[in-house]
């Protein structure tokens, strides 16, 4: 009995069957970025904008990747990128908010 052929998934670093998915990887990185931007930018107090704007955009971008994921590598990257979107979100929230000081 011969063994099937495993696909090479060297070719797209989150695709485990085989087939490239742009659409799922580019929310991933977008997701992942927007993650650790509203992760560092939540350290300082001054960048209450940046942090919480960047955790609201992460946490949209990475409900959509979701709801569209097809592997569960997408999944787990998408999950780390909406946890860390989360945290910046609520911290920068925490120091000012979306609009601390320019509106009003």
């Amino acid at each position: 009995m011969a063994q099937a052929m495993r696909p090479n998934t060297a070719s797209s670093l989150f695709a485990t069957d085989g087939k490239p998915h742009p659409l799922q990887d580019t929310l991933l990185a977008v997701t992942l970025t927007l993650g650790a931007l509203a992760i560092i930018s939540s350290l300082f107090n001054n960048l209450h904008l940046l942090s919480s704007w960047a955790g609201l955009v992460g946490v949209l971008t990475g409900l959509y990747g979701q709801f569209v994921s097809v592997t569960t590598r997408e999944r787990f990257g998408l999950i780390l990128g909406l946890g860390a979107s989360a945290v910046g979100f609520f911290i920068g929230m925490a120091h000012g908010g979306l609009f601390g000081g320019v509106i009003g």
